[in-house]
């Protein structure tokens, strides 16, 4: 798992970090877009107004960026510390020391004292000479006339190891706060979904098995496969049309997952549970759709040849009921295929899925991954990447201990 982890996880976040369009860039090119109000600025390479230098190294500080790549990684999992609470300091030419305000302690304002050691380097010390033990300076530029421009910060040890993802660049929020509603909606849709596919999939498998070759097993085929060939999104459109209040006919609403606001809020329990699931039907189709598929047939066909087996015609020479043998026997050594797929479908509902969810106007999980990468948002991208990896592993494991619930020959030591 955590090889997995560690390599989906890097291999992301450097194609993040060096794709074009970050934002920096989104940052300059909203302040261009500002005109005068945006501040001073000069003529640069983008071709028109770009923040003066001051800006833009205080723009790399703020997303990270004044850091090399492999320590971006590291500061993100939380094994390199954080550097936080920024304060700018300047060295005229011969200073030697800089006394700088940096906050309040114990209801008192807080200053400190950076001083040049003779290797170049700086120190903080607090007014008593004590070497800081919170904060520290590093050097940020130097100037032709001898001045020094400095920053004084603190560190910290804060990532996704320690259970922040940090905050998103859009809506200067933590990330877990702007992905949690959004998760549970998906969670919500998810597991419905899945759970009504088990449910319908696996008795449908099993009639068409025990009706193979039939009028039934053929035109069931028929729709199944058809439904299996169009994208749920698509079948969610086309079922907006038809029973969305369209063209036809106004049976279920155009979107979102229960009534507006005002309306919602003057609802009993019972009416709010009534709406949601009114609300959920046709997205739970659209997003399960096409996994109807895939679960019939691996029903039916394994049914189909756990029946050619000897064990079963044995059973059946031995005088055990036709039923106690399909139900006893063969459907239990059927469902391992079923049973072994299970993490994957897990992980791949959970995630969301973009396209249904703008379809029918959901604010959830895939829908946020999706604008983040748009907007460059890399918090909650990465965010997502870590939530999504960690579902697929949990998914993998969930597969292993449901296969050696139902296979007899399979044991964990």
């Amino acid at each position: 798992m955590i090889p997995t982890f560690l390599g989906s996880t890097i291999l992301v976040f450097t194609i993040l970090q060096v794709a074009p369009g970050g934002p920096i860039d989104r940052a300059i090119m909203e302040l261009q877009m500002g005109g005068a109000e945006a501040g001073a600025a000069v003529s640069g390479e983008l071709g028109g107004n770009v923040l003066p230098e001051s800006a833009l190294k205080e723009l790399k500080r703020f997303y990270g960026f004044d850091k090399p790549i492999y320590q971006r990684y590291m500061i993100w999992l939380g094994i390199w510390p954080r550097e936080i609470k920024h304060r700018e300091v300047t060295f005229e030419p011969e200073q030697i020391f800089v006394d700088k305000r940096v906050g309040k302690r114990d209801g008192r304002l807080w200053t400190v004292k950076i001083a040049k050691e003779n290797n170049g380097s700086l120190v903080v010390r607090e007014l008593d000479g004590v070497m800081s033990k919170i904060w520290k300076a590093s050097i940020d530029s130097l100037g032709q006339d001898g001045s020094l421009e400095a920053v004084v910060f603190q560190t910290e040890f804060s990532g996704i190891l320690t259970g922040n993802l940090g905050k998103s660049y859009i809506y200067a929020k933590p990330v877990t706060e702007v992905m949690a509603p959004r998760f549970r909606i998906s969670l919500l849709l998810g597991l419905t979904g899945i759970f009504l596919s088990y449910l319908v999939c696996i008795p449908l498998g099993i009639k068409k098995a025990m009706s193979h070759g039939s009028v039934f097993d053929f035109s069931s085929s028929v729709v199944i496969f058809i439904a299996y060939s169009i994208p749920g999104w698509a079948l969610g459109g086309v079922l907006l049309v038809l029973l969305g209040g369209g063209s036809f006919l106004d049976v279920f609403p155009l979107g979102g997952l229960h009534s507006p606001r005002e309306i919602w809020d003057q609802m009993t329990i019972f009416e709010k549970i009534l709406d949601q699931i009114h609300h959920m039907i046709l997205p739970i189709i659209a997003w399960s759709i096409g996994s109807f598929a895939t679960l019939t047939v691996l029903m039916k066909n394994g049914l189909l040849e756990n029946l050619s087996q000897d064990y079963i015609r044995t059973a059946f020479a031995k005088g055990i009921s036709e039923r106690r043998v399909i139900w006893g026997h063969a459907i239990r050594n059927s469902v391992i295929p079923i049973a072994a797929n299970i993490g994957h479908i897990i992980g791949v509902v959970i995630a969301g899925s973009y396209f249904i969810e703008r379809v029918f106007n959901i604010e959830g999980f895939g829908k946020l991954a999706f604008e983040a990468v748009l907007q460059r948002d890399y918090p909650i991208t990465l965010g997502f990447l870590v939530i999504v990896v960690i579902i697929r592993l949990l998914g993998n494991i969930i597969s292993d201990f449901t296969l050696a619930l139902v296979d007899p020959r399979i044991r964990f030591k």
